[in-house]
């Protein structure tokens, strides 16, 4: 069952979208890719970063931004360094949408400038750290989600993992 949905809006570069593939098939979010991406979706990189999960993941290729929203229903939140709101502060549900930008310019106006301050959600860093390499971002956001959905429940999941 798919809980999450991930939107990379015009992704650069391959191993970070592998890498959030990857993610993506661990905690079962299906992915949105927003064109124009940086690279092939068939590259090397892409399957290194994914290694052999690329098969498992749910993935689609939306066009543009009005072909994603067309597309896809469901709470939207907005990583962004813009954010007012902080990832943990928000009561993530089922079906909810991650939005994160591309690697070097991440969201852009047109789309931020019409969301509500309180779907604009950032990671904090330190100063000395201009931002989160994107695969790092998803995981924290996706895991965040996944623990007030699932192991914040006294029964935890079936897992086959070490940890």
């Amino acid at each position: 069952m798919l809980s999450f949905n991930v939107v990379l809006h015009e992704p650069e570069i391959p191993d970070n979208t592998g890498a959030v593939g990857r993610t993506c098939v661990a905690v079962g979010a299906r992915l949105f890719l927003v064109q124009p991406l940086g690279f092939q979706i068939d590259s090397r990189r892409i399957a290194r970063a994914g290694m052999d999960y690329w098969q498992h993941l749910d993935y689609q290729v939306a066009v543009d931004w009005s072909d994603l929203r067309s597309r896809v229903s469901g709470r939207y939140w907005y990583f962004t360094k813009r954010g007012s709101v902080l990832y943990s502060d928000v009561c993530y549900e089922a079906g909810d949408v991650f939005v994160f930008g591309c690697e070097t310019r991440g969201l852009p106006d047109y789309i931020l400038s019409g969301v509500p301050p309180e779907n604009k959600v950032r990671i904090p860093t330190r100063p000395e750290a201009r931002s989160l390499n994107i695969s790092v971002s998803v995981a924290v956001a996706l895991y965040e989600a996944q623990r007030q959905l699932i192991y914040s429940k006294t029964n935890l999941p079936n897992t086959t993992g070490n940890f």
